[in-house]
């Protein structure tokens, strides 16, 4: 397995997170068939990710690269958002990995070092279509809290599937 490592984004790799986040609308896309997100501008890239400068002007928001043997493997953003509505410490807002990097254990140790280096409340929200993720989450949420871990259902204006509650640390 390659090694894994996560790398704080300044500003100044600004730009290469909004390339890394076409690659993610892209795979996203597929999810959202009968909505208006997802669709390509006439200058053939999608709709850049909104709440992206505040990772560098909000607290309690970190972006991180992560890295494969140190190459460019995807990303990961953290914030304190709840998407429960139940008080948490911090949520993984988006989680990237390139498809090159899927399935070879970069994934899951990437998050096992950004959950593991954050002692607290966390909430994971992974949308109902998304099923491939719910597993994969699943997994890695076992690996640390093992069975004391939360799980609920949303269908609301909040959130469209299921949001895993657990402690780390």
């Amino acid at each position: 397995m390659p090694n894994v490592e996560l790398q704080p984004v300044g500003r100044e790799r600004r730009e290469t997170l909004a390339n890394l986040f076409q690659l993610y609308t892209h795979d996203f896309s597929e999810q959202w068939f009968d909505r208006p997100e997802g669709e390509l501008g006439e200058d053939g890239l999608f709709e850049p990710y909104g709440y992206l400068d505040t990772y560098w002007s909000e607290p309690r928001r970190e972006a991180m690269l992560i890295r494969a043997d140190g190459r460019l493997a995807g990303f990961v953003l953290v914030n304190g958002h709840s998407h429960s509505g139940l008080p948490v410490d911090y949520e993984i807002a988006e989680y990237f990995v390139a498809r090159k990097h899927r399935r070879s254990g970069v994934g899951q140790t990437a998050a096992l070092k950004v959950i593991g280096d954050r002692p607290g409340l966390w909430e994971l929200a992974v949308a109902r279509r998304n099923v491939g993720a719910q597993v994969f989450w699943r997994r890695v949420v076992a690996a640390i809290a093992g069975e004391a871990v939360e799980e609920l259902d949303l269908n609301d204006a909040r959130w469209n599937g299921i949001i895993l509650r657990f402690r780390a640390g």
